[in-house]
């Protein structure tokens, strides 16, 4: 029994488990520090972003400009008519985007979604088709682009599978140098640490790829597979684009919680790792020299005293290394965490998505900014962010929405060119 799909679309099985989420009253912790709640002078300009969208509601990848002094979005145009663009990432170069066709026709035997390259005009921002070629399994979730630029790294949900994409001299995609099909040890559909009265039962079925990145030396490459309950680790191999096992391999999360999305701290020092069905964050401690994770605490997503059915989707560090922020799906909320000097998290509270179902968000160049993709109703929300470089207290005070809703169908993901 599933209660929601890769796309968002869920089935009310022994009645209604919806849940949505109003911004909660919250003391923040005593060891957080007050400070001035005004924000830095906003940048001037505008930079350009794109937004990925499941089709058919979504028509591809759209561009937009971004008002850097306001938050505004105003659409552009549709830069690229792809299917179910669901996450895409741009080249360090700032020249290619990547993205995922979570598609699972691409070739029929055996079932593969696609990975599309396409060439950025960095003048007006419009997108040319390079290639297109296979994500080496069904549905793919997720993908990132080599810090060092040499390769595309894809995570298939559908199909259980990690690839590797050698980038060309002219951004277009290699077929993979490297698959790992994940094999058995499937967790139990219950979280270990899910809500009471928690049906969070998303995706162990099977092994379900959802997220590949490396480390931001490019040296060590990780990999989350929700179905197993494992983040794998490995090195890669430059001269011939293959992933080698680490050792030890891979480590385990609690049975069942499902780990969906991680993120690294900027200084490289911590790990944090997203679970979609216990709503819960892992902290880690990160060691750069052999890809070591070592765990240091585990805390809820949700507030105190929550119960019901919860799915987390996006985990982001901000910039300046003091803040984590993560994404509720049905209690619809952006939680935010105060980052102490051990990279241990204390809770500040949730603020509102003012929309349905936040299949992921992204912060802003600037740091001043966070945009909600709210896969469900249709639309991005933009928030400001409060004291973006310093410790804030009061919930209110974290996240306040810029008055803008901006209509996108079915939003998976925004990026912004730089």
């Amino acid at each position: 029994m599933r209660l929601h799909d890769r796309q968002g679309k869920r089935s009310l099985v022994g009645g209604s488990i919806s849940r949505r989420g109003l911004l909660k009253s919250a003391a923040a912790f005593a060891a957080v520090p007050a400070v001035s709640q005004l924000a830095p002078a906003a940048p001037a300009g505008s930079i350009l972003a794109y937004v990925g969208a499941y089709t058919p509601n979504g028509q591809g990848i759209y561009l937009f400009s971004f008002d850097l002094g306001t938050g505004a979005l105003t659409q552009v145009k549709v830069a690229a008519t792809i299917p179910s663009p669901s996450w895409i990432a741009i080249h360090p170069n700032g020249k290619y985007l990547y993205a995922v066709n979570e598609i699972s026709n691409f070739t029929t035997s055996p079932p593969s979604g696609s990975v599309s390259a396409l060439s950025i005009n960095r003048a007006n921002g419009d997108l040319t088709l390079l290639n297109v070629v296979s994500s080496q399994g069904a549905g793919p979730a997720h993908l990132s682009v080599d810090p060092l630029g040499e390769y595309v790294y894809v995570a298939n949900y559908g199909g259980g599978s990690f690839a590797v994409l050698p980038i060309k001299a002219n951004g277009s995609l290699g077929d993979a140098s490297f698959v790992q099909k994940d094999v058995g040890s499937v967790g139990p559909t219950k979280a270990t640490n899910a809500p009471p009265g928690s049906f969070a039962i998303s995706g162990h079925d099977a092994p379900h790829g959802h997220m590949i990145q490396s480390d931001a030396a490019g040296k060590f490459v990780f990999g989350a597979d929700l179905g197993q309950d494992r983040i794998y680790s490995w090195l890669i191999n430059r001269a011939n684009g293959q992933l080698v096992a680490n050792t030890p391999p891979f480590i385990s999360v609690p049975p069942g919680d499902g780990p969906r999305h991680f993120a690294f701290h900027p200084n490289g020092l911590f790990f944090y790792s997203l679970q979609e069905e216990a709503s819960t964050l892992l902290v880690y401690g990160y060691d750069a020299a052999n890809g070591g994770l070592t765990k240091l605490q585990q805390l809820s997503t949700l507030p105190p005293g929550f119960v019901g059915t919860n799915f987390t989707s996006e985990v982001r560090v901000a910039q300046d290394g003091n803040f984590v922020y993560a994404a509720n799906r049905l209690h619809d909320t952006i939680s935010f965490f105060a980052i102490g000097a051990s990279g241990q998290l204390a809770r500040i509270g949730e603020a509102s998505t003012l929309g349905d179902y936040p299949r992921s968000f992204t912060i802003d160049p600037s740091g001043n900014y966070l945009v909600s993709c709210n896969q469900r109703s249709d639309a991005l929300t933009t928030f400001r962010i409060r004291a973006p470089h310093g410790q804030a207290v009061g919930l209110e005070d974290r996240l306040v929405f810029t008055g803008q809703y901006t209509p996108v169908g079915s939003p998976a993901i925004i990026v912004f060119l730089t």
